[in-house]
């Protein structure tokens, strides 16, 4: 599992100081549902043999069409490399701009909703499904959870089942001011937690390891547990280009350093999903 940036670094790209290259082939296009909620009850339990996916949480406000546009991507990436993936968002998200149809889109990758109000009960319906899929994920995968920000806010909201969250931070002051608070207030209400970081928006290398090591810094004395590096995208116009036609950038742009980045990114989500059911 990585656990700064200097253990990444291998995996990103040469076009982020050389100019773009290729990148993985372009797959089917994405089919629409009709919006559709989980059921209560998503059959029975497992056995041992089979441990439900890995929840991962996305806290990412209800506006923030940037940062939950690079969420469907990463889970539709995810999906590229074999892995089963939902993209689990509130029922309030349904009709946002936020997200594109709900259902089974570009490689399976699934959206959908449920009607949960607070962090327990979204992580709930998230177990579920991950527990359901985990009979069909052949090669493992991952459930991404969208958290309003506002719900972390609550002060007696129960931290313990979630365990594992993704920030997506930009670079800038302002970006790390935000996103070193959330990360504090999540250790403090959840010290064993394992949180990661993807850099977004960033134009190289050098810029995202001062970004990722200036949070570390800030956060490290929160928790025995150090934040994890997992990555970093590019700031590549083809981002806002796929966002505008509501499809997932290596579909739209494969060529792009952008979708490159995201690939690299899902990989290294998925190289530490498979890690935790295997471990």
């Amino acid at each position: 599992m990585p656990r700064d940036l200097a253990d990444v670094l291998h995996y990103f790209l040469p076009e982020l100081e050389e100019g773009p290259g290729s990148a993985p082939p372009g797959d089917a296009p994405r089919t629409s549902a009709e919006p559709v909620a989980p059921p209560s009850n998503l059959g029975p339990a497992l056995s041992s043999s089979l441990p439900p996916l890995p929840v991962l949480g996305l806290p990412i406000g209800e506006r923030d069409v940037v940062r939950a546009a690079l969420a469907w991507n990463l889970s539709v990436e995810t999906a590229r490399l074999g892995a089963s993936t939902i993209l689990l968002a509130p029922d309030s998200d349904r009709g946002s701009p936020l997200w594109p149809e709900p259902g089974v889109g570009p490689l399976g990758c699934e959206l959908l909703f449920c009607p949960a109000k607070d962090l327990l009960g979204l992580y709930e319906t998230a177990m579920e499904l991950a527990t359901r899929q985990a009979r069909e994920a052949k090669r493992g995968g991952i459930v991404f959870v969208r958290i309003p920000t506002e719900w972390l806010q609550e002060a007696d909201m129960l931290w313990e089942p979630m365990r594992w969250m993704l920030l997506l931070s930009g670079a800038g002051p302002r970006d790390l001011d935000e996103t070193a608070g959330l990360a504090r207030t999540l250790y403090e209400r959840h010290p064993m937690l394992e949180l990661g970081v993807t850099l977004h928006g960033v134009e190289s290398i050098a810029e995202a390891r001062n970004a990722f090591d200036a949070l570390a810094q800030r956060t490290d004395s929160e928790t025995t547990r150090p934040l994890i590096s997992y990555g970093l995208l590019v700031d590549d116009l083809h981002v806002y280009r796929a966002i505008a036609a509501q499809r997932p950038v290596g579909l739209a742009h494969p060529q792009s350093p952008a979708a490159r980045a995201l690939m690299d990114v899902a990989r290294l989500l998925y190289e530490d999903a498979r890690s935790r059911v295997l471990g």
